[in-house]
């Protein structure tokens, strides 16, 4: 299984606003790096698609390394969020609904076809990589804002 490492992050003028994201892959001596935006999002949705694009990109299935400093996408995996979402019908614990059910349920779907392990990393801080993805997604915000 080929060994892949993904940095993800999103962004949001406003919340909700105008958002972006970015991402960057590295297979051995490759590097891919993607973005994009929506004109009306939230950051947590643009946390999620970040991830949901680069997983998208992989054309076999893979081992992953996803880094990501979106506490919302990694512990949802990590913390075992995710299942209880899906025990409970997609209701959290405080018995309200789960936002943003279409992108969880196709990153479901994409966790499903690799092997992929969550880590959290500090956002803003000394990780090149996740600073890129946010320059990436910030750079993205700025092509969908009128």
């Amino acid at each position: 299984m080929k060994e892949v490492i993904v940095y993800t992050d999103g962004a949001c003028s406003g919340n909700p606003g105008p958002g972006g994201w970015g991402c960057v892959l590295i297979y051995g001596e490759h590097r891919k790096e993607m973005s994009g935006g929506e004109k009306e999002t939230t950051n947590n949705r643009m946390e999620l698609t970040a991830a949901i694009r680069a997983l998208e990109a992989l054309n076999v299935p893979c081992s992953v390394d996803l880094y990501s400093d979106s506490a919302y996408l990694v512990n949802a995996f990590e913390q075992g969020w995710l299942s209880n979402w899906v025990k409970r019908g997609w209701i959290k614990a405080d018995k309200k609904p789960v936002e943003n059910i279409d992108l969880w349920k196709r990153i479901l779907e994409l966790v499903n076809m690799h092997k992929v392990v969550f880590h959290k990393v500090k956002g803003h801080a000394s990780n090149k990589e996740n600073n890129r993805c946010d320059e990436l997604a910030t750079a993205a915000v700025k092509t969908v804002k009128e």
